[in-house]
């Protein structure tokens, strides 16, 4: 686990030194209009048990109650704990459409304690391919992506920027309206704050 660390440690603080330009690459995935009164931005590792929970438990009663509505709008912004979860967001950025970005990351967190689990990153990767799979993803596709340096540089440099902006301590990380939610993962009581900002 230490040498995992260690070795995704070094990857986050090449990408930070790395010149390659990366700007052209779009890697947020979200739900609702851009110019929706309530921005909900949640900072999550694919691999964290609490962000799964708070996807389960609050995005899908959020989308049918605000976001279908035009009312909120919902952003994933990568941060990767691990390599596994790093390697899930390059397999969600394969992903052009959206929608179907949205559809992979629910079913990554619904499955989260069958793929996050191998006993080295090539059984995690194979788990994380079937899924992509699941989604219109063929393999030569899954495993360029996995391969493209300028996406991995792309996911830990905004990893960066948003630890730089925010001060992101732990995982999830939610803002609404660009003020820090610190209230419980529990979907009354993050509807209130909604409420009162309606």
């Amino acid at each position: 686990m230490k040498i995992k660390v260690i070795h995704f440690l070094a990857i986050l603080l090449f990408c930070f030194l790395s010149s390659a330009n990366t700007s052209e690459i779009n890697t947020l995935t979200s739900a609702g209009k851009k110019d929706a009164k309530i921005i909900v931005k949640v900072f999550s590792s694919l691999t964290c048990p609490h962000c799964a929970n708070f996807h389960k438990e609050i995005f899908k009663k959020l989308e049918k109650d605000y976001i279908n509505i035009n009312v909120v709008r919902y952003e994933h912004h990568a941060f990767p704990l691990d390599l596994a979860a790093l390697n899930g967001e390059k397999i969600l950025n394969c992903i052009k459409k959206n929608e179907k970005k949205l559809s992979f990351l629910n079913e990554i967190y619904e499955k989260q304690d069958v793929w996050a689990v191998g006993s080295d990153i090539n059984s995690i990767n194979l788990n994380l391919i079937k899924i992509g799979k699941n989604h219109g993803l063929n393999n030569d596709t899954i495993q360029n992506c996995l391969n493209d340096e300028n996406l991995e540089n792309k996911i830990l440099n905004e990893r960066i920027m948003a630890n730089k902006k925010y001060s992101i301590e732990s995982t999830p990380t939610i803002f609404i309206n660009e003020k820090k939610y610190n209230g419980k993962h529990n979907y009354k009581v993050f509807k209130k704050v909604i409420e009162e900002l309606l």
